[in-house]
Order: structure tokens, then sequence, then C-alpha cells
């Protein structure tokens, strides 16, 4: 599935790939997340029935990277998605095209499985891809994100919440 663009090698991720993208998401977000990133790269390339997750090289150096997963019926939603957890770019590597190229193979690849929905969530406050984001054709969905602090709900114990949710208005 190797494709090249502008001198840009799109490939599937492999398990030689984990330092490269542990470096890159130190550069954006001041944090070591490599057991994250071992989690994922390996359930990515391991555990999955359908592997999504793409890397981008130039010259045989890894520049960017995504890395997804499909999701059938999850949600409430009777069709499969694709779910895109992490989009990465070296910060050398930025306003190259390198992750339009990568998503632009993705969706040719999820294309290719039937697969009609491609969905993401990014933070409100990351602007740039956001705008990344509704380029490539991505929409905000009439759909609400829900987060409970679970320390907080914690210790609200036994106060008065009803026990049943309200009926879904049809």
């Amino acid at each position: 599935m190797e494709g090249d663009r502008d001198g840009l090698t799109i490939r599937l991720l492999a398990p030689d790939d984990l330092a490269r993208l542990v470096k890159m998401d130190r550069a954006f977000t001041g944090r070591n997340r490599r057991a994250w990133f071992e989690g994922k790269l390996k359930r990515s390339l391991e555990e999955a029935d359908v592997r999504i997750s793409l890397g981008a090289d130039r010259d045989g150096f890894l520049v960017g990277a995504l890395l997804g997963s499909l999701h059938y019926g999850e949600f409430g939603q009777p069709e499969p998605a694709a779910v895109l957890d992490t989009i990465l770019v070296d910060q050398d590597f930025l306003h190259r095209g390198v992750g339009r190229a990568l998503l632009d193979q993705l969706v040719k690849n999820l294309a290719a499985f039937g697969i009609e929905r491609l969905r993401t969530e990014v933070a409100w406050n990351e602007q740039t891809l956001i705008g990344f984001m509704r380029k490539a054709g991505f929409v905000p969905v009439p759909r609400l994100v829900l987060e409970l602090d679970v320390r907080a709900a914690a210790h609200r114990e036994g106060e008065d919440v009803d026990e049943e949710p309200a009926p879904k208005a049809r």
C-alpha cells in the first residue's frame, strides 16, 4: 500500500516507529507519552482486524503518522466508522502536505473497505488542528460528548439523583 507523493512515502506503521512517534508527540505536548503510544501501536499492529494506522517517510525518515481504528456499531451507531486518534507531523515538516497526504491515503483506504465515516475529537482550543480538519472536510456532528469527573461523583454518593435517565425524545 505504499504511495509516493512529492517524495513522501505513505506506508503502514511498524513496531520500530515507536521512538519517532514519541519524539514527535513530545515536541508538541512537552510530555513523554511512550506508554500510551506503545499500547496504541501494539493494538494497531497486532490486535486490529484491519490495520489503518499510517506513517509518512521522507528519505527513509518518519516525518508524520496517524493512528486510528475501526469501530463497528459503537455509541448507538449501526454503521461501522473509523476513528482517528492521533495525527502527528514532525515540526520541521509542518505545512508541507504531510498531514494531508496521510489523511488522503487513509480516506482512500477506508473507502476501499466500504467505511463511510471517519470521526475524531479535537480540543476546542486547538485552532490550527481544527482549521486543518475543516479544510480536509471534517464538520461538527450533532452528537454531544459527555465526561464525568469520577472523583467528584464519588464524593456525591447518596445525593438525590434520578434513578433512571429521562426517555429519549423522538
